[in-house]
């Protein structure tokens, strides 16, 4: 197993796309706290605006990521991401209005290329052979983490150095690029045509629910160490500034963990790895709570990021055992939709928790959430691979595409 398959011209022009369409996801959220500042409780209105794009992308990629076609998705997505950058444009442009219009234009830019995450991912997968497709999503893994690690250093520069609208602004065309890259890629992705893209679509994508549940806990403790990092080093005694610097060490770990995860062949049913992966996380994230030195909580976040990054692929992966081909946008879409849903709720019990407890504590609890959604999902995949297939909940698609891929066996049949 190597990255040699996954090393293709296609490949390329869809990581450079991916990179444009996603770079603005990651900007977005520093970019509206910058934007309105220097209003009256600027802080406050930053996060309301972040809170509606936040929401648009929940409310946004299980419903367009479900009317996403195989075969016309290119369609779709260039829609989407055009109305992504509209949005981003309104924010740019109208960076003075009323805070009820920002919100209108922050929650347009949240749910318009909301389905492009997902849809993305199912054309990358389809670029390569079946045997390279673990490879391919540790690459686009790879990409996500130095683009996550890039952003906010970029986000700040230039809402400083130039303008507070500066950043939108170039986020609405980096997403207008990805428009032009997705004319030099594939029409669609692998995938059946669907026979029924209603009910049946709907119960064999809520079949997948255990995977959803773990993947909303890998990103509970990504938000929760984000949220909480600068006022855990103010309890430390550390200076602020140097939380900035330790979550790019920990994007670089993720990046790192991404490579390693693609080089070979793992042990074990997926949602076993995948039980470990976050366990072990969260157990890094504890360290970080009472660890006193700034070195050893660095140390600890570069650790926790090397194995979030494997647990993201294993729930990726579980995706493609539990779903048949022709949902598996829909169903990455979905799964978009409940990492957002998880860190907006580890903001809120984050908020919630450092008005009453110190962070030290708030991690702790936050810790002890995830392991809890982490033993639901891992119950829920065993439940549905003792009870087989989806089989009637496919019943409306499987006329048009054969039978799902069977639960309790690695797609690629070796990892």
């Amino acid at each position: 197993m190597t990255y040699r398959d996954v090393a293709t011209k296609q490949v390329l022009i869809w990581a450079l796309t991916a990179v444009a369409a996603r770079m603005p996801v990651a900007m977005t959220p520093l970019a509206l706290v910058f934007l309105v500042r220097e209003r009256p409780g600027g802080y406050t209105l930053g996060a309301t605006l972040a809170a509606a794009y936040v929401l648009g992308e929940i409310i946004g990629a299980p419903v367009l990521g479900m009317r996403l076609d195989p075969a016309r998705g290119r369609r779709h997505l260039v829609v989407g991401l055009a109305g992504g950058a509209l949005g981003f444009t309104g924010l740019g442009i109208f960076a003075d209005s009323h805070p009820v219009v920002l919100g209108a234009f922050a929650f347009l830019a949240g749910a318009a290329p909301s389905a492009a995450a997902g849809g993305q991912r199912a054309l990358l997968t389809s670029l390569v052979p079946e045997r390279a497709v673990a490879q391919a999503l540790s690459a686009e893994s790879m990409l996500m983490s130095g683009v996550w690690a890039v952003s906010p250093v970029a986000v700040a520069g230039l809402a400083l150095a130039v303008a507070p609208r500066v950043p939108l602004l170039l986020a609405a065309a980096c997403m207008a690029s990805s428009i032009a890259g997705h004319w030099l890629l594939p029409a669609g992705w692998a995938g059946e045509q669907d026979g029924d893209t209603g009910r049946a679509k709907t119960r064999v994508l809520l079949h997948a629910w255990p995977v959803y549940v773990t993947g909303a806990a890998s990103i509970t403790l990504l938000g929760l160490t984000e949220l909480t990092l600068p006022a855990l080093l103010e309890q430390r005694g550390i200076g602020v500034g140097w939380s900035g610097p330790m979550l790019a060490g920990m994007a670089v770990g993720a990046g790192l963990g991404a490579f390693l995860y693609g080089l070979r062949s793992w042990p074990g049913r997926l949602r076993s790895r995948s039980a470990v992966l976050i366990s072990g996380m969260a157990v890094f994230v504890a360290l970080v709570a009472l660890i006193p030195g700034a070195a050893g909580i660095t140390v600890a976040l570069v650790l926790a990021g090397v194995l979030q990054s494997g647990a993201l692929i294993t729930r990726n992966l579980s995706l493609r055992e539990a779903l048949p081909k022709s949902a598996l946008a829909a169903g990455y879409s979905v799964l978009y939709a409940a990492a957002g849903a998880g860190y907006a709720a580890t903001g809120s019990l984050a908020g919630g928790l450092l008005q009453v407890v110190a962070p030290s504590t708030a991690v702790l609890a936050g810790v002890s959430l995830t392991l809890l959604l982490t033993v639901l999902g891992w119950w829920g995949e065993a439940r549905r691979d003792v009870s087989g297939a989806p089989g009637d909940l496919a019943v409306g698609l499987a006329g048009a595409e054969g039978a799902p891929i069977a639960g309790g066996r690695d797609p690629e049949c070796r990892l």
